[in-house]
């Protein structure tokens, strides 16, 4: 398939006019951003203290499966298989939500996604819209779409809701409100339940609860994500460590299921490739507390459900993706284990990148639902170590997508001109031999000159003063790898030919 740069004019439909952009962005400058938060001291305690572990967790869980890399690998086989199928697999889904009872709708961006949620609220007369995670409702925006046509809605997950009573967004895709800590969150829910404050992670959590199970009594409608749907069944997966998704799904009168088309996977057999992966990938569990399988709404004789169920599948831009060179994207679940193995990602946190997705996998995401021109920085926000394609659990060869990214930024005209210049410089530089070791001997001189007792830098000249402005820069040695090669040459080789050497060095 030929490569089709990403551009800004993903921005705009063909009649030029401006459109509401695919994601949400929050702030436009992730250079400012992470800036401030490298030199956070508090968020890098929070990120340890959650992330770090959640990929050793990551590690751990994975080693007890007899073929973790050959799961992973099959992970990924289906779900190319499906995107490649995609239109076929799409109408087997809704075929059989159909035949279950429920009914689906194609929404082709968030504003039709969001429009077709306030149209079923308002024709079952429902005030009350209770909320399970989820990131596609976070990309739509339907909070805010409900509140403007007067239906309330509610996040029930402890995190979602923590962040929609303090006004803030999610900064991880699994774990929403990593970026606060105990006595934050006390001082939300002192203000917002009027009561004593406390950092007690338990009183915290029994306060939510005991508002929350109230407010699920009184609800008309439930909202969800979907971890996956599978078109052989009509099904949808929830996967959740917390109950309140089966009281969304199963406790009021309607309940509206949102997706991004590419969560479709073909068959019922399919699911445990998954779910071996998910949450050993998200947090080092074997499985969620909670994995719920929806087929359409209440039937004869059942107690609990829905008199409605509404499957709701959306496009938002991913059918421009699936046709592109990053369709390899739209293979994500949404595990979060890219953010948690990323070393940008634990020194910056989630709310430097700006928009709904963060980490290695939103440093893609973004640009290409968005376009590059107002995200140029998110495809640098990488050391390229390969750590996240490491911890994919799909395989998503997400440095890679990122050097072809840093390439349409040249080929769009992102890049300023004077950027072009100095990587020109810089190509030119290390492709030449004598340049290469004339640029080691400099630097060397030069940086060995700022080095302190201790061996390190601690302000750069120039422009790269900016490295050392939150961390410090090691100091050169002595002497390069290639004289010390040659000094080892010198001294081990045979008598003989160090006489030739001394020779062909006196001619």
């Amino acid at each position: 398939m030929s490569h089709a740069p990403v551009s800004s004019a993903a921005e705009r439909p063909e009649s030029g006019k401006p459109r509401r952009l695919a994601l949400p962005v929050f702030h436009p400058d992730f250079l400012s951003e992470a800036h401030a938060a490298s030199a956070d001291a508090g968020l890098h305690d929070a990120l340890d203290n959650s992330v770090t572990k959640k990929d050793y967790g990551r590690r751990d869980s994975l080693a007890e499966l007899p073929d973790a890399d050959g799961l992973r690998e099959l992970a990924g086989r289906i779900k190319r298989h499906t995107l490649d199928h995609l239109d076929y697999y799409l109408e087997l889904l809704e075929k059989n939500v159909l035949a279950a009872g429920g009914q689906v709708h194609f929404a082709h961006d968030n504003a039709e996604a969001n429009r077709i949620v306030i149209d079923i609220a308002r024709r079952t007369d429902s005030r009350l819209v209770v909320k399970s995670k989820s990131m596609v409702s976070e990309e739509t925006q339907l909070n805010e779409a409900l509140t403007e046509a007067g239906i309330e809605p509610l996040e029930t997950d402890l995190g979602e809701f923590i962040l929609q009573v303090d006004h803030d967004h999610p900064t991880h895709l699994v774990m929403p409100v990593i970026h606060k800590r105990a006595a934050d969150i006390g001082r939300v829910f002192e203000k917002y339940f009027k009561a004593p404050f406390t950092e007690d992670p338990q009183t915290l959590a029994e306060m939510a609860r005991v508002y929350l199970r109230k407010r699920f009594n009184e609800a008309d409608m439930g909202v969800s994500g979907v971890n996956f749907a599978i078109a052989e069944t009509g099904s949808i997966v929830l996967c959740t460590n917390e109950g309140n998704g089966r009281m969304c799904t199963s406790r009021p009168r309607i309940h509206v299921a949102i997706m991004g088309m590419e969560k479709v996977i073909p068959a019922w057999e399919d699911l445990p490739v998954f779910l071996k992966l998910l949450a050993r990938s998200a947090s080092g569990q074997a499985l969620t507390q909670y994995t719920n399988i929806i087929t359409g709404p209440r039937r004869g004789g059942e107690r609990d459900g829905p008199e409605e169920f509404h499957l709701i599948i959306m496009d938002n831009g991913r059918s421009r993706i699936l046709t592109g060179e990053y369709r390899d994207t739209l293979r994500c679940i949404r595990c979060g284990a890219c953010l948690n193995a990323c070393p940008i990602y634990r020194k910056v946190g989630g709310r430097s990148y700006g928009s709904v997705y963060p980490g290695p996998i939103g440093s893609l995401l973004t640009p290409l639902f968005n376009g590059l021109e107002s995200h140029k920085h998110l495809p640098m926000a990488s050391s390229l170590c390969g750590a996240c394609f490491e911890a994919c659990p799909v395989k998503i060869n997400i440095p890679e997508m990122l050097i072809t990214m840093r390439k349409d930024l040249v080929e769009t005209g992102v890049v300023s001109g004077p950027e072009r210049l100095i990587f020109r410089i810089w190509s030119w530089t290390l492709t030449r031999k004598w340049s290469y070791r004339a640029g080691q001997i400099f630097q060397r001189l030069v940086l060995r000159r700022l080095r302190k007792p201790d061996g390190w830098i601690t302000h750069m000249p120039g422009p790269a003063s900016g490295w050392t402005e939150v961390r410090d820069f090691p100091a050169p040695p002595r002497h390069d790898f290639r004289s010390r090669y040659a000094q080892y040459r010198r001294d081990n080789s045979h008598p003989a030919d160090r006489r030739e050497s001394e020779r062909v060095k006196n001619a």
